[in-house]
């Protein structure tokens, strides 16, 4: 059977926990770490930390849309983020840890707004999520790929009850 796949780029903070959390959904293909959006070209981790490069840690989103659709994987990403926070997740602080949702398919905004429209009836302070075409992606650096498959008790702003949590999900509308 063909896989129908598509690609979404999500930006949840510290990429280490958010492309070890999407990584484990069922459906979800492939994740790899890298910067977007920013203002440079090939930019390394220590300049996006400490040079103002506009990047933000994202994480690339590989997914069959016959097994997990857009909404739910956004569903599931909003459950790992605090969407009112600006340039802030967890105790990391800046605005390469902003949030974001950069799309690469025009057909995907629609899905994407009434997403946010959605969650926003669930806070009072405005959401914070930026969401923009993807102007550019550049793959980190390899010691950052899989970081927490590579060091466990590394650093991370999501807790491992969310891990299990995704590694159970199953998208109801594809169930």
């Amino acid at each position: 059977m063909l896989k129908e796949m598509k690609v979404i780029y999500l930006a949840g903070g510290c990429f280490w926990g958010t492309e070890k959390y999407l990584s484990g959904i069922h459906g979800i293909i492939k994740t790899d770490v890298g910067y977007a959006n920013g203002n440079t070209e090939n930019p390394t981790y220590q300049e996006v930390c400490h040079n103002n490069t506009g990047h933000a840690e994202t994480v690339r989103v590989e997914y069959d849309s016959e097994v997990i659709s857009l909404s739910f994987i956004l569903t599931l990403y909003y459950d790992v983020i605090n969407p009112t926070s600006v340039n802030k997740q967890g105790g990391d602080t800046g605005t390469q840890y902003r949030t974001g949702i950069y799309y690469i398919d025009e057909s995907d905004v629609e899905i994407i707004k009434e997403s946010i429209t959605d969650l926003q009836t669930r806070y009072e302070k405005p959401i914070a999520i930026e969401v923009l075409p993807l102007r550019n992606y550049y793959l980190a650096e390899e010691y950052h790929q899989k970081y927490l498959d590579k060091n466990p008790s590394g650093y991370c702003h999501i807790g491992v009850d969310k891990f299990d949590k995704a590694k159970a999900a199953v998208d109801p509308n594809r169930a």
